[in-house]
């Protein structure tokens, strides 16, 4: 019997009320595409926090796939062998299929059968692992921030291009339906002229303790999760999600949540090129731990038509200004003034703050919802690029504002900053942070 016409007929078997797994769905579909082949890599993340227990990105994408028609994931990669078992049974309840499993991720590109690539590891892996998968014929979903600096996002605007690669950013705000209606509101002139944006992450973060180096877990390959960093004893301060405090891993708060915000103001302002102008400072406050990179940074970006943009990101108590429902992206004009947040925007007009047009997400039918992850699909399938909600070009240049904001708090600093030739100003020392030095054998080639 065709495969196609035993599962109809297995599903009719179970009954109208069975809620067949999304891979069974997917194969009895009349979509005319071939089904699209997954790896997923990064699985780990699970932490907690002031709001309980937050699952990593991989499930995030992996529940997101389960969603799309025609789509199966059907490896999952990570260095952690001891979090297989669980992910496998996640993945196998979604989509009917039990999942390969591997720790090395080049193995995971030697597999012909995988059309894309998802990218949920650590950032300082985002970079090289989009640029192998597109030399392997591979189209990309990359994590928010999509590189570790600023010569690496260009590597991979420029693999993704030579070898005609679907390359998404992911950054969830590019695809709210009632954020693009805001951005057409300011493209439109309809706010006015707009001066000055400012983007605010205050994110309480508990103190990392200070924890002594320990002999490598069974089951973990710490080589490979180092990857091109400098090698340094297993410690579990620098591994799964506390990475993010330390600088060999580490994009700052700037690139794990306030590039939301930078995407979203930079796309606002039309602004498809980098600052000229950038001060930050900053530093670690009131915590003694193991923690290296500032938990409080304040940058100041400007560009060449004099607009100024605003990056301050907080992680001890503060104010509760920036809530997901009181906005955290702030445009400021000569009329007035407007929020955004992931899912909509808020307009006020006048010396009295008189509100104006606004709109959320819920203001939709669901049908007409989307999300980065489904538009990515969409694009793989039409290989139409200029579709995606957030191509890797436009990830380099968000991903970049922060990189320069951190590199002007290191150095300690104003910069100025050449954008036809990313590089700073006459300021060697600065170009230095431009670049790493990469541990072989995970070196970033020259030549993509």
């Amino acid at each position: 019997m065709r495969r196609k016409e035993f599962i109809k007929k297995s599903v009719l078997t179970m009954g109208a009320t069975f809620a067949a797994p999304a891979y069974l769905r997917n194969m009895i579909s009349d979509s005319p595409n071939e089904r699209i082949n997954i790896a997923v890599i990064g699985i780990s993340g699970q932490r907690k926090n002031v709001r309980g227990m937050i699952n990593g990105r991989g499930i995030v994408h992996v529940n997101t796939y389960a969603e799309i028609p025609n789509v199966a994931v059907t490896t999952i990669c990570d260095v952690d062998e001891r979090l297989f078992p669980g992910m496998v049974a996640t993945v196998e309840r979604l989509f009917g299929a039990k999942p390969k499993t591997e720790f090395d991720y080049r193995k995971v590109l030697e597999d012909k059968d995988i059309d894309v690539i998802s990218i949920a590891t650590p950032d300082h892996w985002h970079a090289l692992m989009t640029v192998w998968a597109c030399q392997a014929g591979k189209d990309v979903y990359v994590e928010k921030p999509v590189s570790y600096n600023v010569s690496e996002g260009r590597k991979m605007v420029e693999a993704a291009r030579k070898y005609n690669r679907i390359v998404q950013s992911g950054i969830c705000y590019r695809s709210s339906k009632a954020v693009k209606e805001g951005i057409k509101f300011v493209h439109d002139g309809k706010l006015g002229k707009v001066y000055m944006a400012k983007g605010i992450t205050y994110r309480y973060r508990v103190s990392i303790e200070k924890v002594p180096d320990s002999p490598i877990p069974e089951g973990v390959h710490w080589d490979l999760f180092l990857g091109p960093a400098p090698y340094r004893p297993f410690n579990e301060n620098r591994y799964i999600y506390n990475w993010h405090w330390f600088w060999d891993t580490s994009t700052t708060e700037f690139g794990n949540n306030g590039i939301y915000r930078m995407d979203t103001i930079r796309w606002a302002l039309n602004k498809n090129t980098h600052p000229v102008k950038i001060h930050c400072t900053g530093g670690k406050y009131c915590r003694d731990d193991d923690q290296e990179i500032p938990n409080i940074l304040i940058e100041v970006c400007e560009y060449d038509d004099g607009i100024i943009v605003q990056n301050e990101v907080r992680s001890l108590p503060t104010n509760p200004e920036g809530l997901p429902d009181s906005g955290d992206c702030f445009l400021y004009s000569d009329q007035g003034w407007m929020t955004f947040s992931s899912n909509g925007y808020k307009t006020y007009f006048g010396p009295k703050n008189e509100p104006g047009p606004a709109k959320s997400d819920s203001d939709f039918p669901k049908e007409e919802l989307s999300n980065g992850w489904k538009n990515f699909i969409d694009c793989v399938r039409s290989r139409k690029r200029e579709d995606l909600d957030n191509d890797i070009l436009e990830g380099h240049l968000s991903a970049s504002i922060g990189h320069l904001g951190v590199i002007s708090y290191r150095t300690g600093r104003k910069l100025n900053f050449d954008p036809a030739k990313e590089k700073f100003v006459d300021d060697k020392e600065a170009d230095r942070f431009l670049v790493r030095e990469y541990r072989k054998p995970y070196i970033m080639p020259e030549k993509v």
